[in-house]
C-alpha cells in the first residue's frame, strides 16, 4: 500500500476514536447528571429529649357525687308537692304526697282480716286445748285430737299471714308521702297536683331528681399513652369556661382499670370540692395534669415523621453515605405535635421530615435545607 493510502487510513482512524472517545464523555457526564438529578431531596432534624414533665390537658364531665331519680312506690294521684326545683332538702324531708284511695282501702280489709283470722285463731286454740284434756281421759279418738290441734295451727298460721299483709299495705300506704333520701337539691319535678301517679321505677315516670352537689365527681377519658401515670393521689388543676380567672384542686381518687376498647381510653375519677357552690353538676371542665418525666431514657420527633407500613410504625433516616435507613420504633406517648419515642432510634440519628411512603432502604437522598432549593443539582445540556 502506498504511503498516502496509509496515511489517509491512519487519518480516518484517528478521527472515528476522537469522535467515540467524546461520544463516551458526553454520555458519561449525561448519566452523571441524570443520577444527581434522580436522587430524592429530604430535610431531616435530630430527634430531641421528651424527658421532662408535661401539662397534659383533657376534657372532662362534672357529677354530682350523689344523685337520685325518686319515682312512686304506691299508685294514686299526686295530692301535693312541697319543693320546686333549686330547693335544698334534708334526707328525710317531705317532697309530695299521694292520695291513693285503692290502698287505703287494702289497708282497712286487711285490718279487718287480721281481726277475723285472730277471732277464729281464738276459738281453734280453745278447741285444740279442751280436745286434748278429753283425750287424755280417752273420751274421744287420738285421730279427732291431732285434727283439732292442727286445725289450731292453720289458724296460728293465718293470723301470722294476715299480719304481713297488714304490715305490707301499710308500708305501701307509707309510700304516699315521697322524701328526700339524702341532704342535696332539687334539680328536677316532674309532677304537678292531680296527675295519676303510676308505681315502679320502670314505667312510672321519674317525679323527683335530687343531688348532693358539696362534693363533685370528675370523669375523664385518658388516652392509653398516659394511662400508667394515671395513679390515686395524682394531682390536678380544673378549669371551667364558665368561672374565667378560676381553677380548682381536684385529686384522682380511682380509674376503671380497664382500657375502653371503643375509644382506647382510660376512665378516671377525680373528687372535687364544691362546699361553696361554685360548679354546678353536669358541667365541661378541662383538667390539667402535671406528668412527671419518664424513668426510662425517651426522645421525641414531629408527628409528621412517622411511616405506618403493614409492618408497623418506622421512622426515616439517613446514614453517613446518605442512604436511607428505615428504623422500626416503639411509641410512647403522643403530644399531638409531637410523638415521644421509647425506643429504636438514636439521639444522633437523622430523621427525615414528612417521608415519602416510596422509600425504601439504601435509596440514595440529598440532604436539604427548607427554602435552599438552589442547592439542589441543576439541570445542563450537554452536547455530544
Amino acid at each position: 500500500m502506498s504511503r498516502p493510502k496509509i496515511a489517509a487510513v491512519i487519518v480516518v482512524l484517528l478521527v472515528v476514536t476522537l469522535g467515540l472517545l467524546s461520544r463516551h464523555r458526553a454520555n458519561a457526564a449525561l448519566a452523571t447528571q441524570t443520577d444527581a438529578q434522580t436522587v430524592t431531596p429530604v430535610t431531616v432534624i435530630r430527634p430531641k429529649s421528651g424527658s421532662q414533665a408535661i401539662e397534659l390537658t383533657l376534657p372532662g364531665n362534672i357529677e354530682a357525687a350523689e344523685e337520685a331519680s325518686i319515682y312512686a312506690r304506691t299508685s294514686g294521684y299526686l295530692k301535693k308537692w312541697y319543693v320546686d326545683i333549686g330547693a335544698e332538702v334534708k334526707e328525710g324531708q317531705l317532697l309530695a304526697e299521694i292520695d291513693a284511695p285503692e290502698v287505703d282501702q287494702q289497708l282497712h280489709q286487711a285490718q279487718a282480716d287480721l281481726a277475723n283470722a285472730v277471732a277464729a285463731n281464738q276459738i281453734a286454740q280453745l278447741t285444740a286445748t279442751r280436745w286434748k284434756d278429753l283425750r287424755e281421759s280417752d273420751s274421744v279418738s287420738k285421730q279427732e285430737a291431732d285434727e283439732k290441734i292442727s286445725i289450731a295451727a292453720a289458724s296460728a298460721a293465718a293470723v301470722k299471714a294476715a299480719e304481713a299483709n297488714l304490715q305490707r299495705l301499710r308500708e305501701l300506704a307509707g309510700f304516699k308521702r315521697i322524701v328526700a333520701p339524702f341532704d342535696g337539691i332539687v334539680t328536677a319535678r316532674n309532677t304537678d297536683i292531680g296527675q295519676l301517679i303510676t308505681a315502679g321505677g320502670g314505667s312510672g315516670p321519674e317525679l323527683f331528681r335530687v343531688a348532693a352537689v358539696n362534693l363533685l365527681r370528675l370523669y375523664v377519658k385518658v388516652p392509653q399513652s398516659y394511662a400508667a401515670a394515671m395513679t390515686p393521689g395524682t394531682e390536678a388543676r380544673v378549669v371551667f369556661p364558665d368561672r374565667p380567672g378560676m381553677s380548682f384542686a381536684s385529686k384522682l381518687v380511682a380509674t376503671s382499670n380497664a382500657i375502653d376498647v371503643t375509644t382506647r381510653t382510660l376512665l378516671a375519677q377525680l373528687m372535687v370540692d364544691n362546699s361553696k357552690r361554685d360548679l354546678l353538676p353536669g358541667s365541661y371542665a378541662e383538667v390539667h395534669f402535671n406528668l412527671p418525666a419518664r424513668a426510662v431514657s425517651a426522645l421525641r420527633v414531629p408527628a409528621n415523621t412517622l411511616l405506618s407500613r403493614g409492618d408497623g410504625l418506622s421512622l426515616a433516616t439517613v446514614d453517613a453515605n446518605n442512604r436511607v435507613r428505615l428504623k422500626h420504633i416503639q411509641l410512647g406517648r403522643d403530644f399531638g405535635s409531637e410523638i415521644e419515642i421509647i425506643g429504636g432510634i438514636a439521639p444522633e440519628d437523622r430523621v427525615i421530615v414528612s417521608p415519602s411512603d416510596s422509600l425504601v432502604n439504601s435509596q440514595r437522598v440529598q440532604i436539604v435545607t427548607p427554602g435552599n432549593s438552589d442547592k439542589l443539582p441543576q439541570t445542563s445540556q450537554s452536547t455530544s
